[in-house]
């Protein structure tokens, strides 16, 4: 019973927060939902950072519109930056995912680095989530036609193909 509460307390919050203006309420509780089910599955912590990146990008956005009026320079990129991290920070202990980076061309045997994937997975969800929009507004230029949810459809596309290829690649 705790699990399934735990599952839909996120869900239940992006919901009653709804009447905000938002960058896409839609992706935002599709995001967060995405990654508190995959938890709750047993996926893979990278995939589920990915999932967490997109999420806190997605809750930055959304919270850079709030506010109806500057009162500091950069201030929407300032707010994207806080919300992300205050996301993101939190979580690192919990997604912890160290693994090797060789680089066979540094140096005379090559290289070899210690990298946090799951940080990297959170920045390319985030990445993803932050392009989406200018992707799916090029989409609808060239096209002249614009699908229902088409933006939500273009955001969860691009996050479910990152995560397959990048669960392919852990498979190896």
């Amino acid at each position: 019973m705790k699990k399934k509460f735990l599952f839909f307390l996120p869900i239940l919050i992006l919901t009653l927060s709804i009447r905000v203006m938002a960058h896409c309420p839609l992706c935002t509780i599709g995001a967060g939902a995405v990654a508190v089910g995959a938890i709750w599955l047993g996926i893979s912590k990278i995939i589920v950072a990915l999932f967490i990146g997109a999420f806190a990008m997605s809750m930055g956005m959304w919270f850079s519109k709030i506010p109806k009026k500057r009162y500091i320079p950069f201030q929407k990129a300032i707010i994207i930056i806080v919300v992300f991290l205050s996301t993101i920070i939190p979580l690192m202990p919990i997604f912890s995912a160290i693994g090797p980076l060789y680089l066979p061309f540094i140096g005379s045997y090559g290289t070899t680095y210690a990298v946090n994937y799951s940080l990297a997975s959170t920045l390319l969800g985030g990445l993803i989530t932050f392009t989406s929009p200018g992707l799916n507004k090029k989409i609808k230029q060239k096209t002249n036609k614009r699908l229902p949810f088409q933006g939500l459809i273009v955001t969860f596309t691009l996050l479910l193909v990152s995560a397959l290829i990048i669960q392919v690649i852990l498979w190896k």
